[in-house]
Parts: C-alpha cells; sequence; structure tokens
C-alpha cells in the first residue's frame, strides 16, 4: 500500500487499482515528456496531434478526434492554439464545406522532429523503471488492452442489440 493510505474493508486500494495505476503511469509519463521537453514548443498532447497528423495528412478534425482520443471541444481549441503559433495549416474540404482539413506546416514539422526526440527520450526513462526481460512484456500487455479498447469501441458502433436481448462483450 501507498504510505498513508487507508483500505478499510471492501475499499478501493489506490495502489492495486489498475485504472488508478494505468492513470498514474500516464502522469509518470508527462512528467518525464515535459521535463525532456523542456520549455520548447509542444505539450505532450500537441506532440501527439502532430504525429497522427503526420500519418493522415489533410484529415479533418472530426476524424482526429477518432484518430487521437482527444475529445472534440478540446481538439478544437489545440488545433486554433497551433493555427496560431503557425505549426498546422486548416481549410474547409471540399467534400464538405463545414469541414476543416488540417495538415502541418513547415514550422509544425520542425516542432514535430524536436517533439519526437523528446518523446522517444521519455518512453525509453519511463521504461527504465522496468527491468530489461520485463520490458517488452510490458509492451504487449499494454498492446492488448489498446486492443481491447479499439474492439469494445468498434462493438459500439455496430447496431445495438434488438430490444430484451442483451449483447455479449468478450
Amino acid at each position: 500500500m501507498i504510505k498513508g493510505e487507508r483500505k478499510a474493508g471492501n475499499g478501493f486500494g489506490f495502489s492495486e487499482a489498475p485504472s488508478q495505476l494505468i492513470r498514474r503511469c500516464q502522469q509518470f509519463y508527462g512528467d518525464l515528456y515535459a521535463r525532456e521537453a523542456c520549455a520548447r514548443e509542444l505539450t505532450k498532447q500537441q506532440f501527439m496531434l502532430l504525429a497522427a497528423l503526420e500519418q493522415n495528412e489533410g484529415v479533418s478534425q472530426t476524424a482526429l478526434v477518432e484518430i487521437t482520443g482527444i475529445d472534440r471541444s478540446t481538439l478544437a481549441e489545440m488545433v486554433r492554439r497551433m493555427l496560431d503559433k503557425g505549426l498546422l495549416t486548416r481549410e474547409r474540404t471540399e467534400e464538405d464545406a463545414r469541414a476543416n482539413a488540417v495538415a502541418i506546416s513547415p514550422s509544425g514539422r520542425k516542432a514535430l522532429r524536436s517533439g519526437r526526440n523528446a518523446a522517444d527520450r521519455a518512453e525509453r526513462a519511463l521504461l527504465e523503471a522496468l527491468p530489461i526481460p520485463d520490458r517488452q512484456k510490458f509492451l504487449k500487455a499494454l498492446r492488448e488492452i489498446a486492443e481491447a479498447a479499439e474492439a469494445l469501441a468498434k462493438d459500439g458502433q455496430e447496431k445495438p442489440a434488438k430490444a430484451g436481448r442483451k449483447r455479449r462483450i468478450s
């Protein structure tokens, strides 16, 4: 147990709950990224957005929400700020005049390279917390959890089950 933590009866144990441990690991990585990036141009989420755009140049903001998992309003604000900094370009799509296609500007590409270096160093530092033989097992377990999340999301996009029948999620 974490020092000072009390677990009464069947109470929630922060030191044993996978959800809490994942959140703490995410915070740890965020701290490592911030340390490695120093006061450079990109936050962790901005780096993730640029990395997603690098592989999906010119996609709509709606598609970026799906790709990154960043909620719509947060992503819209991030895009606005990154446009103001000159890291992105945006224009209306030909297919849908209401949708915006977002792309990386030359300044954004330079920031992405710097952010990638910081992210690589932060990821190495994150894995250094584990013994070398456990690192690949850890990454495999994370991939399996991520795949389960993708399967659940895909399952939620299918037609809802008929009334009175419960759907099994396996």
